[in-house]
This record gives structure tokens, C-alpha cells and sequence, in this order.
């Protein structure tokens, strides 16, 4: 059983840690630093794995911790103000804002550009994780600025069904990116 877990783990590491390292690289310049990360990160697999912590999504779980470990680092080495990151919201107002708008500009600093690349990558992934039918409706919406009519009309699916795979969408994005969201408000 044990050596199981060890071949599954050692399959995950081979798998992903090309790509990981790269993830960590464009993130954190100084390579030492990274290469830390990059260890933390299957550290922490190794752990869940022998405290039999259940893990759905596993490339997305292993993105997730490195992507914390990533913030840990910055919050070390930033400066105490790190405002530029934080979005506000309207709870009262359900309407979404325009994407761009919650990013921050890339031109704000190193920081800002980080912290952008950084959510741009959550979204990524979260996306990935969607249904392709979920996926597709929520991009054609909100990324490409397509009426829910116009796709009725190009893909034969009616718009109630097109407004409904949109809404589970956004509820899974909504949960999927609370915490960065979390973190970065209350940096």
C-alpha cells in the first residue's frame, strides 16, 4: 500500500515538475528561491499523502501551494504598503465589473505585475477545472463580450440553458477564487 502511494507521488512529481518549476520561475527571480518553492510544494504533497489528506484536483492543488508559498516570499521581502493589489467590490451590487478593471495595471510596478500574472494564472486554472460547456459560455460572455443570444444562435442551445451554464460558472470561479481574493484584501 505504502510503496503504491510512493509510485503515485513519484508519477505526480515527474508529471508536473517541469511545468511547476517554470510556473515558480516567472514568478520568483532569484532561482535559489524558487527552487525552495519548488521543493515546499511536493514536501506538502508528501505530507497530505502520509496524512491521507484527499486531494480532487491535483495539478490544481500543487499550482495552489505553490502560488501561497509564492505570496509567503513576497510578503517577507515587500514593503509594509502593498495597496495596489487590493480590490474593491460592491457585495450589494451582483453585476460584474469589467475584467480588466479588477486587475492591476500592468504598468503599476513590479508588484502590481506580479500580483496581475499571478491572478490571471488563478483564473487559468480555475477555468480549466470547469466543464467545457461551462467553460465555453463564461469566456464567450464575460472574456470575448458575446451576447448569450448570439451564442443561441450559433450553437442551437437555448439562452436559459447558456444562462445556467454561466451561473455555475461563475458560483464555482466565485468559491475557486475566494481565498486569493481573501489574501490579497487583507494584505
Amino acid at each position: 500500500m505504502a510503496l503504491e502511494q510512493d509510485q503515485r507521488i513519484s508519477e505526480v512529481v515527474t508529471r508536473e515538475q517541469s511545468r511547476l518549476r517554470n510556473f515558480i520561475r516567472r514568478r520568483v527571480p532569484d532561482p535559489r528561491d524558487a527552487d525552495d518553492i519548488l521543493q515546499d510544494v511536493f514536501y506538502e504533497l508528501v505530507e497530505a499523502n502520509r496524512l491521507l489528506m484527499p486531494i480532487e484536483h491535483v495539478t490544481g492543488w500543487l499550482f495552489r501551494v505553490a502560488r501561497n508559498r509564492i505570496i509567503d516570499l513576497f510578503r517577507k521581502k515587500r514593503p509594509e504598503n502593498f495597496s495596489d493589489a487590493a480590490v474593491t467590490h460592491d457585495d450589494e451590487d451582483d453585476e460584474l465589473l469589467q475584467f480588466e478593471d479588477l486587475l492591476p495595471s500592468p504598468d503599476a510596478g513590479p508588484e502590481a505585475l506580479y500580483v496581475r500574472n499571478l491572478l490571471l494564472d488563478e483564473l487559468e486554472l480555475a477555468l480549466d477545472e470547469l466543464p467545457e460547456e461551462q467553460r465555453k459560455v463564461f469566456v464567450a460572455h464575460e472574456l470575448e463580450g458575446r451576447s448569450f443570444k448570439e451564442m443561441a444562435a450559433e450553437t442551437g442551445v437555448n439562452v436559459s440553458t447558456l444562462l445556467s451554464r454561466k451561473r455555475a460558472a461563475v458560483l464555482h470561479l466565485r468559491e475557486r477564487l475566494q481565498n486569493i481574493y481573501d489574501e490579497f484584501t487583507k494584505a
